[in-house]
């Protein structure tokens, strides 16, 4: 039998994505902090053997380079929903650069950004490689195996394409000293390719996963048929096609709104009948947290215990006060001379006016590791896509009650937009309120080209039409790549 080496440890790519792997020489994680050296591919020829390989994907999402610092940087604290935070002294590698928009193909938080993403697609794809080999696993469980692989692929590519327009298509696990797996590696190929693909992993999951209600215990987060549909209309709505977005968010049942907004982020909210897919952080086991997300946003200075980053803008802020909208702010934002949900007092003596309450975890507060999970997809958000989908499509009226829906779970009043021109701009607005530090809003602006004036209006931050749309690729991708990728515009 031919002798198989896979290393349960974590894949670091050589500069970018320019390392190469063979079947004697694979790497998978189960979690961060365990490593395991087995010598036949035979050992995992079963039901826990088949799991690794897709647990392993999920872990990927909790590492500092995936989840944590670069991630907040880039999705939040470039937007105008955030500022740098911590002390002007703490620069946080490179955060006060992408606070100012000040931005290059050097700037460290953009080559965690590609990297890790690619780390788990290779992931995926060794479980996509390997699962189908394992035989004595029952068939049951490979298909749904393979079909979260598919989500979570889609998923990090759909960050990737959001980030950096097109980028390589790496859809198999590359083997040793193949030329054209090593130029797949280093070949940007279009962003509608991209997509495409997306598309295709979305509905093979869809073919592919059980509903949520389907998993318990130690499955409860996993990817389910409804995280499948509900991303894909995301995809569709990123693109345009609308009528695709509508009819994907019609196939999203069995979920519904949290009647109190704030009761989504606490620990007994998680996967709630809201969520429909979150990253799953524990802080009483070691290794399963996601790596010091709750740390890096928490309340710094004398009566703080974090470190204070991506702290809420004063224009966020004042974009729920002027919406009468304490409900979301006073569950979004900790302020000074705040007691939170379990009797923890923020004095006036704290570093920054403002932090992110959507961060907080209350039996962890203090911890690297939190209990804290992130929510990507809610069924508040298919509302939203939805409206802004009916909305494009002429269907104002019908776009209204699903908005409306929205602001009354946050107890403010309905909209009074009427026209099609001003329903889009309150459904953007809704977003801002709605997702607010969930990893959306500088997106969000580029797509609906709203970021020129966001920035603006954010300290006068000079957003170049034709250049931030997108992020710069890694300086070091570009120079392995040797021609066959070129950077993005204007960088």
């Amino acid at each position: 039998m031919k002798r198989n080496k896979i290393l349960l440890i974590s894949l670091m790519l050589l500069g970018t994505v320019t390392a190469v792997q063979s079947c004697s020489d694979d790497f998978v994680d189960v979690k961060p902090s365990e490593s395991m050296t087995i010598d036949d591919l035979e050992k995992f020829n079963n039901n826990d053997g088949a799991t690794y390989f897709v647990n392993s994907i999920y872990a990927k999402f909790l590492d500092w380079d995936m989840s944590t610092f670069a991630w907040i940087g880039v999705t939040s604290i470039i937007s105008d929903d955030a500022d740098k935070g911590s002390t002007d002294g703490d620069n946080g590698s490179d955060k006060n650069l992408l606070d100012a928009l000040n931005i290059t193909s050097t700037t460290p938080s953009f080559k965690e950004l590609f990297t890790s993403n690619y780390q788990g697609i290779n992931r995926a794809n060794q479980a996509l490689k390997y699962i189908p080999q394992l035989d004595k696993a029952t068939p049951e469980l490979r298909t749904r195996l393979m079909g979260e692989a598919k989500f979570l692929r889609a998923f990090m590519y759909f960050t990737l394409v959001r980030s950096f327009g097109g980028v390589p298509l790496v859809d198999h696990v590359p083997s040793l000293g193949n030329d054209d797996d090593k130029k797949m590696q280093l070949t940007r190929v279009s962003k509608e390719e991209i997509y495409a693909f997306i598309e295709k992993d979305l509905k093979d999951a869809i073919e592919a996963l059980p509903n949520k209600s389907a998993y318990g215990g130690s499955d409860v987060g996993r990817a389910s048929v409804g995280a499948a549909h509900a991303l894909l209309a995301k995809v569709y709505l990123y693109q345009k096609k609308w009528q695709l977005a509508s009819d994907q968010c019609d196939l999203v049942t069995g979920y519904s709104l949290t009647p109190n907004f704030i009761d989504i982020y606490k620990v007994s909210g998680e996967n709630n009948a809201e969520s429909i897919f979150e990253i799953q952080g524990s802080g009483s086991d070691a290794g399963r947290a996601i790596k010091q997300y709750s740390q890096v946003q928490g309340v710094r200075g004398s009566g703080g215990w974090g470190w204070g980053f991506a702290t809420p803008t004063q224009g966020l802020y004042d974009a729920y006060t002027a919406e009468g909208d304490t409900e979301r702010r006073d569950a979004t934002i900790i302020h000074r001379d705040m007691t939170l949900y379990d009797g923890r007092y923020i004095p006036n003596t704290v570093e920054n006016k403002y932090y992110n309450y959507k961060a907080y975890s209350s039996a962890f507060y203090d911890k690297e590791n939190t209990d804290t999970n992130i929510r990507y997809l809610r069924y508040a958000e298919v509302l939203l896509i939805k409206a802004e989908a009916l909305n494009e499509l002429g269907q104002t009226s019908v776009a209204i009650p699903l908005l409306n829906k929205v602001r009354e779970r946050a107890k403010i009043a309905v909209t009074t937009a009427v026209s099609q021109a001003d329903v889009r701009t309150a459904i953007w607005k809704e977003r801002r309120l709605e997702l607010a530090f969930e990893h959306d809003r500088w997106f969000d602006l580029v797509r609906t080209g709203q970021a020129k004036d966001a920035m603006a209006a954010d300290g006068g931050k000079n957003f170049i039409v034709g250049k931030h749309e997108l992020f710069p690729l890694p300086y070091e991708f570009i120079m392995e790549a040797g021609g066959l990728s070129q950077q993005n515009p204007n960088y």
